[in-house]
């Protein structure tokens, strides 16, 4: 039997999942499914008061297998993020219900949406934020596009896209993209006092001011999470993208010509 690839578990209100698949938690369709099906079911359950997303490994996530389209059905670009991230982050701003991310190590392309989507973040000083896409030659999505300029502003987003550097966690905690920055070996006790604090607070009235927030800050979201998937199936039709995908499987600098 393979390995779980979120592991699940429910303690004093708070709802733990945790991102398991060695060795980066690269996400594919499947393991998309399961965070969208374990977020269903937490929408549900008075049991669950607040949740908390981490992950094992060295990497909180390095967003989407790129190797998965090379796989099995195949879906265009569009059709791809509007079954798999766009509902996904959809359901995230939705759930009446805080989200906390602890964050150990990178997290890039899809999974920064993941990431940011969630109501709150910690950090190690290890946590490096990576928009990711330009990497292969594509254009942000995951909300990405949206979430990522209203945390730190345009120009320091148009800068983390463009020349795809890494957001650490000193800027991160400067610039409002991380709540607090703790220690390697105290990040699992300070997410989870945190979770718990979450958990044991008016969690109903954290629902409507989640829906304040999102109408005063979000309220595009669905606009731009579906105009994300038409930029990048155009993206992903062009050489930008060819060359930056042949280049990342064949562990090499691209060449851009256009």
């Amino acid at each position: 039997m393979s390995e779980e690839t979120i592991l699940r578990d429910v303690k004093d209100g708070v709802l733990t999942l945790t991102l398991n698949r060695p060795k980066a938690n690269a996400f594919d369709s499947p393991m998309v499914a399961k965070l969208q099906g374990f977020l269903k079911d937490a929408a549900k359950d008075a049991a669950v008061r607040s949740l908390l997303l981490k992950a094992n490994g060295k990497l909180f996530s390095a967003g989407q297998d790129v190797t998965e389209f090379g796989e099995g059905e195949h879906l265009s670009f569009r059709q791809h993020l509007q079954r798999n991230y766009n509902p996904l982050v959809l359901q995230m701003r939705q759930l009446e219900k805080p989200i906390l991310a602890a964050i150990q190590g990178p997290t890039a392309g899809a999974s920064l949406g993941i990431a940011l989507a969630c109501d709150l973040r910690i950090g190690t000083p290890a946590a490096k934020f990576v928009v990711g896409f330009g990497g292969i030659g594509l254009a942000p999505d995951s909300a990405v596009s949206l979430m990522l300029p209203s945390l730190i502003g345009l120009g320091r987003a148009a800068q983390a896209t463009f020349f795809n550097e890494p957001i650490n966690a000193e800027q991160a905690l400067a610039w409002g993209l991380l709540n607090a920055v703790v220690a390697e070996e105290e990040l699992e006790q300070t997410s989870w006092d945190w979770a718990a604090r979450l958990a044991q607070g008016p969690v109903g009235a954290m629902g409507y001011a989640k829906r304040d927030f999102n109408k005063a800050n979000l309220a595009n979201l669905e606009e731009v999470l579906d105009y994300e998937a038409y930029t990048q199936e155009i993206a992903a039709q062009g050489a930008d993208h060819q060359e930056g995908l042949a280049a990342f499987l064949e562990k090499r600098e691209p060449k851009y010509m256009k």
